[in-house]
């Protein structure tokens, strides 16, 4: 068995070191749990909302068997979204300020109420929801993921930016997620088309376990949130000169450049 780390120390180690752009500090390579990440995650997230970040919401990663494939785990995992990370459809991205970037397309809900576990199901889920939107996740691989997963837990799970579409307000009562399709393409070629099935089987059902997940953390889902509910299809890597659609039936298009 590992011994228990001081988390507050390993919390300031890699706060320090991303300030000097190491996510990974090697360190901690190895010597971390999976809940020791999401507690230095969560005071790092602490220590950013306390110089003025806004906390606007969660994302749900590696919920598909695409991801899970991809990137070697079984679970999903949670990162936090910050207000400086949320853009509007068709924004551009200097290409050149990103570390390996990567897209995923999601879809992304927003808490009419406040949603605590544990016992949260999809039913809870849909009455909580205010509005979905199609929406795209900036991804960064900044370092081992797969190789160390605690540590990218602690260091947000490649979080970068949200690009979010259209608005659909409220939630239509026969809106199924799990039966949205998306379409997606870069630079006008067809990558992948999937449907919302793909994310734990119901996008619901994501909202749940994140629901579940932070109440062990003494934390809740609260009314005004977004909530990325994970990739419908696979990671894909983008390069300068891209242009990133994603088409969603029937919530709309989002896009996005790299320049």
């Amino acid at each position: 068995m590992k011994p228990m780390p001081d988390i507050e120390a390993v919390i300031e180690d890699f706060w320090r070191s991303r300030q000097v752009g190491v996510y990974f500090p090697p360190e901690w390579l190895g010597k971390l749990t999976i809940d020791d990440g999401y507690r230095v995650q969560i005071g790092l997230l602490a220590r950013l909302v306390g110089q003025g970040s806004r906390h606007v919401g969660w994302k749900v990663g590696l919920t598909s068997e695409a991801m899970q494939q991809q990137f070697r785990v079984h679970e999903p995992v949670f990162g936090y979204l910050l207000g400086e990370g949320e853009y509007p459809s068709g924004v551009s991205f200097p290409f050149s300020s990103l570390i390996r970037p990567g897209i995923e397309s999601e879809i992304c809900v927003t808490m009419a109420t406040d949603l605590v576990g544990p016992g949260v199901d999809e039913v809870a889920v849909r009455r909580a929801i205010a509005s979905v939107r199609p929406s795209i996740e900036l991804a960064e691989t900044r370092g081992p993921f797969t190789e160390h997963l605690p540590v990218a837990i602690a260091e947000n799970v490649q979080q970068k930016a949200v690009v979010l579409g259209p608005e659909t307000r409220p939630l239509p009562p026969d809106l199924d997620l799990a039966r949205v399709g998306v379409a997606v393409s870069i630079n006008g070629e067809s990558v992948a088309t999937a449907t919302g099935v793909a994310v734990l089987g119901d996008p619901l059902r994501s909202v749940a376990w994140m629901a579940n997940k932070l109440v062990e953390y003494g934390l809740r889902l609260h009314a005004g949130q977004i909530v990325m509910t994970g990739s419908l299809t696979r990671q894909f890597a983008v390069r300068q000169g891209d242009r990133v659609v994603a088409a969603f039936d029937p919530l709309g298009v989002v896009e996005a450049t790299f320049v």
